[in-house]
């Protein structure tokens, strides 16, 4: 931006004048000659505060031209008290004319730098930043008496004081009035000491001061006394908030000024013919009023930009900017190449700067954008006009140094904070980063979603795109001046003084500068990967080392050529690779480097650079033109030419056909050397081609020999090696015949075969091509192609015939390499089992190995048993003396002989649920015999095991299936003993059983054989586990025996009797079986029964239901003709907290086989919960057979009692009501207070499941039937 003038740049903000704070520290008249230390403690506190005063305002705002921050901080200018001011017009007021005169800056004055056609000076924004201010603060001190001395008068220090304050008042009101004459606002500022504060006289002296001097009542007078650099900084924030707005009231009036004197020139301006340029020469003609509508409009735009108005300076600035471009569009108003063209121009750039500046405070990227390149278009337009377009160098000296302004504006912009939007499609973002980008919808997000979709020239980029085109753009400028230099004698341009101007620039300075710019920032912005810099990063890079080339700093153009080679090799950019590489080339010739120069040409070989396939000789010619005329720095010493990260000068393939062989075994290969189709290699002196293998094989060296120089080299050619082979022994290198020569798009195939006497992998690990001519030695290494199918174009090739060539495709991954390997040896492997294996048993495997190999061998067993996905499934394998839940490690079988076979045992024990088990069984097997000496060292990383071992293995899948299925039936049964009373103290007592609570379960289980080849039972035990809620009482298995063969189907049962209390608290919680059955038992097999296992199953859970209100019926089974038999109804409440009012009613029938004596229709007791009443009858039977004994019903009266005392307050509460529908609810009411009809159990049948719930949880009690029978005999 240096060049345009900055006060038509910077960022204009209030002025601020501040006088008084001079500093003169004091000198002492007797003071010594000594160097003195500053002692703070000892400098005039005023001194103090002056000086950070002064460090404080001149540090509030720098003048700058990117200044985004609104805040209310002045531009602080220090001047001294007196400061005069500029003149605003060039008469005196005294002068009667004085009204009708103009400014001295004005077009109108003709003393004015701008008469009479100008339209605005720099030195007028200079005026208004340096030289008016629009608040002006002064500094004083007020005047402070000493203290009293003795027989000093008070009246005496008053009138001392008084006149000090009448000077300072007049000192005062002299710079007021200079200020009121341009509207300034004056603040002074009194700085006293702290005793001074606490005088009860300040307040009257101040407004003394104040009234005498003339000063505002507002904002005007301030007392400051010395205090901490901390509170200076909290004084100076309030008196700038003070004084902002006075400020802009300043600024406002001057708008307002120049908006009338706008608009009573636009009202009086009248139409003028426009005057041809020609016909007014000489003559000096008014600026127009296009003109001073330009000058108002930029006026304008400053003082709204002093006010921080920036829509408002913005809106003034464009129409100055499209007013100027309407001058512009007419050679009569500002004839081209003018003192006033040139000014006017420099000002459509500013004010342009201004616009795209403003845009981009307000965050609007496109549109500051679109107005930049829109300026860059119009004044192109303009220049062509002019006649000055693309074909002068005055174009784009132009163009480059608006492109530079705006990287320059640009790079201002980021540093502070300007966010330039990326033009890459954001990555998938996180629920945090699009929870915050929801909530922060700016328009630069806008302006990144319109990137995706747009023109990359309608894009923002950072300012290192913008040095770049500043750079092409000198970089065309320069050729179009040396073009014009070169012209010099034939044009007049030669005499103007901008082409003279033109000669004193270092063009290539220039440039260089711009590109480095350019590059450091692509570097900065672009994604942070040091290894994979951006594409046009380098291509600037390479653009400053062309630069480098053409201002002749060759050492220089080296450097960057080859840090940017690199990347182009790595990443094969041939088509910017190529002039590299010439360049590069040239710079070495320039700087003599001959061993460089070699370098270079063989590697543009490789690349075929410069050559075609119509002179592809003229890399060769190139080649050897150096080596006949050059001789190396050093002969004793082969030059390598590395080419890993270029492209080799031949394309080199490696073939194996087999990809893996026996020891002594022939392996062959082909490979195959091409040239590039448009460069020959036919004159280049290769004297031997050197082959050298990864493994340890001694390198195989072709000689060239060739019998006729001058005969055609054919496309073609094939030579063998012969056969190659490897062994401990120490060997010789092979050496043979071929032609080494390639034509264009010439192909050599080396066919051969190799062995190795010892395993290892053997491929080709470079091919060393040596070439020598006069005193040059140069070795160039090639390194075969190794790249895998799946990324290769096409497959590698075998070649098949050379007359015709016709080749085999090998579609094999390791086609570059073969792997020589021991023959595997010959080992059989036989398992056999009986299964399926049975959970819990010792389930024997026979393993059979068998050596059918001709070889000795040492055979070692690992056997590894898979974990299963069946859950709680613990499973062991044992063999020997090894024992393991999953791998049994190294269990030798010993050294078996040709034939010799060894049988091993392993046992699989299955526990859990049943499921497929799976067995992987390795036979490691390794010779005897002693391996060859390797010729590599033992204990290189490199060197191959050289011991003879193979591995066989075999996968065994074991199902396990459970021998023995087990299901339980559970049935509870009511204790018909007598319960111990309420009141019974043996009820409360700890120690005993809650007889009164117990239930006895009846658990029947089922034993099924399920195991398919039978089992032998030995025995089955029951292990009792009582505890206080559960106690087996019985069990038949302990009286019967089970042992004996059981097959497949066969079941046997048992009856488990136990007493059962449920946990009052608790009554659901299930109650654990008291005990487990343990079978003992063997697998039936044809040989010999199986090894003993045992089998385990606990009693099921108990869940006993629980009872309400029951009623147990006890009745004898057997009775005799006419003999009395008891009836017993027994009637127990178990509900927990309800009393139950219980009524027995026996009900006769006349079919009925007894004679009944006992209660007909009662009411029992109340029961309490925990109660029970037991009622007795006497039946005597009058017929025999099986009768029926005569029904008897309990009904429990509680919910009737109830019923009946809700109907009786009902009817006291309705007595008053209608007589209407009594009677129905009479009748519903007699329904319901019969009761709710409770179970009568026959205790000879009683037997109930476990809990039963309903959907909502509740217990469901299930009735069974109540009739009960007798067998009266006679």
């Amino acid at each position: 931006m240096n060049s345009y003038p900055p006060e038509l740049l910077v960022q204009l903000a209030p002025v601020m004048f501040v006088a008084g704070l001079d500093v003169q520290p004091p000198q002492p008249p007797n003071a010594p000659p000594t160097p003195t230390t500053p002692q703070t403690s000892r400098q005039d506190p005023f001194q103090v505060l002056s000086l950070r005063l002064r460090d404080a305002l001149a540090a509030q705002r720098k003048v700058a031209i990117w200044q985004p921050e609104k805040t209310k901080t002045f531009q602080v200018v220090l001047v001294d008290k007196d400061v005069p001011f500029p003149p605003r017009k060039m008469l005196r007021p005294e002068d009667p004319q004085y009204n009708s005169s103009h400014s001295p800056l004005s077009p109108l004055t003709p003393t004015s730098p701008l008469y009479p056609d100008g339209i605005i000076a720099p030195i007028w924004v200079r005026k208004h930043t340096t030289l008016v201010p629009s608040v002006f603060v002064m500094f004083m001190r007020i005047y402070e008496s000493p203290p009293l001395q003795a027989g000093q008068d008070e009246r005496e220090r008053e009138a001392e004081e008084k006149r000090r304050d009448t000077e300072l008042s007049a000192e005062i009101a002299q710079r007021k009035k200079t200020t009121n004459e341009r509207g300034i606002k004056l603040t002074v500022v009194l700085m006293a000491s702290r005793r001074m504060l606490d005088d009860p006289t300040l307040d009257g002296r101040l407004t003394y001061i104040r009234r005498q001097s003339g000063l505002d009542p507002r904002a005007a007078l301030f007392v400051l006394s010395p205090v901490s650099q901390a509170e200076i900084g909290d004084f100076v924030r309030s008196l700038q908030d003070a004084l902002w707005e006075p400020a802009l009231e300043y600024y406002t009036n001057h708008s307002k000024r120049v908006r009338r004197k706008r608009n009573r020139h636009s009202q009086a301006a009248s139409y003028q013919l426009p005057i041809s340029p020609m016909a007014s020469a000489g003559i000096a003609r008014p600026l127009r009023p296009e003109g001073w509508t330009v000058r108002y409009e930029y006026k304008m735009a400053c003082f709204a930009e002093f006010r921080g108005e920036d829509q408002v300076a913005l809106k003034h600035y464009q129409d100055a900017y499209s007013t100027l471009i309407i001058m512009f569009g007419s050679t009569a108003i500002l004839p081209p190449r003018t003192k006033r063209w040139a000014e006017a121009k420099v000002l459509a750039d500013c004010i342009n700067v201004k616009i795209v500046k403003l845009y981009l405070y307000n965050n609007e990227h496109s549109l500051a954008l679109s107005h930049q390149n829109s300026h860059m278009r119009k004044f192109a337009d303009f220049s062509r006009g002019w006649g000055i377009g693309e074909e002068t160098f005055e174009f784009w000296s132009w163009l480059a140094r608006q492109h530079r302004v705006f990287a320059e504006l640009l790079e201002q912009g980021t540093r502070s904070n300007l966010k330039i939007p990326t033009p890459y499609p954001p990555q998938a973002p996180s629920a945090a980063v699009l929870a915050a980008q929801s909530l922060e919808a700016s328009q630069m997000g806008l302006d990144a979603m319109r990137v995706l979709g747009l023109n990359p020239n309608q894009a923002l980029q950072h300012p290192g795109f913008y040095y770049y085109m500043a750079a092409r753009c000198t970089e065309r400028r320069r050729e179009r001046f040396l073009s014009a230099l070169e012209t010099e004698g034939e044009s007049h341009q030669s005499s103007s003084p901008g082409f003279t101007n033109e000669k004193k620039v270092d063009h290539l300075a220039i440039v260089l500068e711009l590109y480095t710019r350019s590059y450091e920032l692509f570097k900065k912005w672009s994604p942070q990967n040091t290894q994979n810099p951006g594409r046009l990063t380098l291509w600037i890079a390479y653009r400053i080392a062309q630069t480098y080339y053409d201002s002749g700093k060759f050492d220089m153009a080296v450097r960057f050529f080859e840090r940017i080679a690199k990347t182009y090799r790595r990443e094969s950019w041939e088509s910017l690779l190529h002039p590299l590489l010439s360049q590069w080339y040239a710079c070495a010739q320039q700087l003599g480097d001959v061993e460089l120069s070699v370098k270079l040409l063989v590697e543009m070989l490789g690349w075929g650079a410069n050559a075609s396939e119509e002179d592809p000789d003229v890399l060769q010619d190139d080649l050897l033109a150096v080596l006949k005329s050059t001789v190396p720095s050093s002969t004793d010493e082969p030059l390598v030419v590395d080419l890993s990260e270029s492209r080799p000068i031949l394309d080199a393939s490696v073939v194996f056909w087999d990809p893996e062989v026996d020891v002594g075994e022939h392996a062959p290969f082909q490979i195959l050397l091409s040239s590039r189709p448009n460069v020959s290699l036919s004159s280049i002196p290769f004297t031997s081609l050197a082959i050298h293998f990864h493994a340890d094989v001694p390198p195989v060296v072709v000689r060239h020999h060739l019998e006729d120089p001058d005969a055609e080299i054919p496309a073609m050619q094939r030579f063998d090696l012969g056969q190659i082979s490897v062994s401990p022994a120490a060997a010789e290198s092979t050496e043979v015949e071929a032609v080494l020569r390639w034509g264009p798009g010439a192909t050599i195939a080396l066919t051969g075969s190799v062995s190795s006497a010892i395993p290892q992998q053997i491929s080709v690990s470079k091919l060393v091509l040596t070439i020598k001519e006069n005193s040059w030695w140069i070795e160039v290494p090639i390194t075969p192609q190794t790249s895998q199918l799946e990324h290769a174009l096409t497959a590698p090739r075998w070649l098949c015939s050379v007359d015709p060539p016709r080749f085999v495709p090998i579609r094999r991954e390791d086609h570059s390499a073969v792997r020589v390997r021991y023959r595997p040896h010959q080992v059989q492997v036989a398992i056999s089992h009986d299964g399926p294996a049975y959970i819990g048993e010792e389930f024997p495997i026979e393993v059979n190995i068998t050596n059918e190999d001709d070889r000795e061998l040492d055979v070692v067993l690992d056997v590894l048993l898979q974990p299963t996905e069946v859950d709680e499934a613990v499973n062991y394998i044992a063999m020997d003396d090894q024992r393991s839940t999953s791998l049994l490690k190294g269990v030798a079988c010993g050294v078996l002989s040709p034939g010799v076979s060894v049988l091993k045992k392993l046992y699989l024990t299955n526990a859990g649920a049943p499921g497929e088990r799976v067995i992987d069984i390795s036979v490691q097997s390794h010779s005897t015999a002693q391996p060859p000496v390797s010729p590599v060292s033992p204990v290189s990383p490199t060197a191959p095991s050289l011991v003879d071992k193979s591995e066989t293995l075999r996968t065994l899948a074991v199902p396990a299936v459970q021998p023995i299925e087990v299901q339980h039936a559970v049935v509870y049964r009511r204790p018909t003993k007598p319960q111990p009373g309420l009141a019974d103290l043996a009820t409360f007592d700890g120690m005993e059983r809650d007889e009164a609570s117990a239930v006895e379960a009846v658990v029947t289980s089922t034993v099924a054989v399920v195991a398919p080849a039978g089992l032998m039972i030995e025995s089955v035990v029951l292990h009792r586990k009582d505890t206080e809620s559960a106690v087996v009482i019985d069990c038949s298995v302990d009286h019967d025996d089970f042992s004996g063969e059981w097959f497949a189907g066969d079941e046997f049962c048992d009856k488990c009797r136990i007493s059962l209390i449920p946990d009052e608290e608790h009554p659901a919680k299930p109650i654990p079986g008291p005990g487990e059955y343990e079978l003992k038992w063997r697998r039936l097999a044809p040989s010999s029964p199986g090894s003993l296992a045992s089998t385990r199953f606990p009693l099921p859970a108990l869940s006993p239901p629980s009872d309400g209100l029951i009623a147990l019926l006890d009745a004898p089974t057997i009775a005799h003709l006419h003999v009395p038999i008891p009836l017993r109804l027994t009637i127990r409440n178990r509900h927990p907290t309800r009393t139950a009012t219980p009524t027995v009613q026996l009900e006769p029938d006349a079919a009925d086989a007894f004679v009944v004596a006992g209660l007909r229709h009662g009411r029992v007791p109340v029961l309490l919960p925990g109660q029970e009443e037991c009622v007795t009858w006497n039946l005597i039977p009058v017929e025999c057979g099986l009768v029926r004994v005569p029904r008897v019903k309990v009904l429990d009266r509680r919910s009737a009692v109830l019923v009946a005392g809700a109907q009786a307050g009902a009817g006291v509460g309705g007595a008053q009501g209608a007589g209407a529908g009594t009677g129905t609810g009479a009748g519903a009411a007699e329904g319901q207070t019969d009761g709710d009809e409770v179970e009568v159990v026959d205790v000879r049948w009683d037997g109930r499941p476990e809990r039963v719930e309903d959907a909502e949880g509740r217990e469901v009690q299930l009735v069974k039937g109540r009739e009960a029978y007798v067998l009266v005999l006679p």
